[in-house]
């Protein structure tokens, strides 16, 4: 995998796989389905970070620290990114692409760069023959498990996923996310990405007042039913046993439900970050009531 900026060595891998409950084992696609499943429902798509003023970059290394040894997440780029560099250091042939998460309008040249895609290859199987497989713990709600790279419909319950290559357009390849789902679809390229080309869109998504994920502070865990979600200090779920609570008002409900439902702790994280975090997510939803109340008036 070129531009790898990890040499990852056995302590830190154990640490890793510590997190997801597994043992290091040769490459298989029944490992890597195993080591898919559990970085997605142990490791959550979050901005809790940006929220508390933590100012993260995307080196993996970073990233691969944060994840073994202190209990935190991300987004694509760190969660894909960390995934990468412990898929190679496993013996996995690993190649990270740019992608674009795209909106009602379609794949854009805007959104490219957005996302980092990872794909997986030489471990054909009757299912999948030529052996690549499209890998992404980093869509927050949508892949439980990775999918052969062809194209087609494909089951991860509560939603139907669909992939596609395309001719002409923007990108190589099309996931289409189900209706019920976070986002509409994302598109990227086949072309192997270094992690210096998604710098500039991560400066961007982490800091221009623009970003949607400065708007509210979100955490999701994909399980194999569904997705727990917490958006500001609403807690919901998707899929079985689908949910939305009250909001949780209160600091200590509000951090356990963190800790407990998306294994988010806060280890060793000073007290007045916290603060920080916890006073602009209520000021978030105090505003976002008042916003309601003002809609109902009118």
């Amino acid at each position: 995998m070129a531009g790898s900026l990890v040499r990852m060595g056995a302590e830190l891998r154990t640490a890793y796989l510590r997190r997801l409950g597994l043992e290091a084992e040769p490459p298989s696609v029944e490992a890597l389905q195993r080591l898919h499943r559990r970085n997605v429902e142990r490791i959550p798509y979050e901005t809790m970070w940006l929220h508390a003023g933590e100012a993260w970059g995307i080196d993996p290394a970073d990233s691969v620290q944060r994840i073994a040894l202190q209990g935190r997440g991300g987004y694509c780029y760190h969660l894909n990114g960390a995934f990468s560099e412990l898929l190679r250091s496993l013996g996995y042939v690993v190649t990270r692409h740019a992608g674009g998460v795209h909106g009602p309008d379609g794949p854009d040249a805007e959104s490219a760069g957005n996302h980092l895609v990872l794909t997986v290859s030489d471990l054909p199987s009757d299912e999948n023959p030529s052996g690549i497989w499209y890998v992404d713990a980093g869509l927050g709600d949508a892949l439980h498990e990775a999918l052969p790279l062809a194209a087609g419909d494909y089951e991860q319950a509560p939603f139907r996923l669909a992939l596609e290559e395309t001719e002409n357009g923007v990108g190589d390849w099309h996931l289409a996310h189900d209706p019920a789902g976070g986002f509409v679809g994302m598109s990227w390229t086949t072309a192997e990405a270094e992690m210096a080309e998604f710098v500039a869109k991560h400066r961007w998504l982490s800091t221009s007042p623009d970003s949607p994920f400065l708007a509210v502070a979100m955490a999701e865990h994909r399980d194999a039913t569904g997705v727990d979600i917490i958006r500001g200090l609403v807690l919901s779920r998707i899929g079985d046993g689908a949910v939305s609570m009250e909001p949780l008002t209160k600091r200590t409900d509000w951090f356990a439900a963190l800790a407990d439902g998306f294994d988010l702790r806060f280890d060793g994280v000073a007290l007045e970050t916290l603060d920080h975090l916890w006073d602009g997510v209520v000021a978030t939803h105090r505003a976002w009531e008042a916003a309601g109340e003002r809609r109902r008036e009118s």
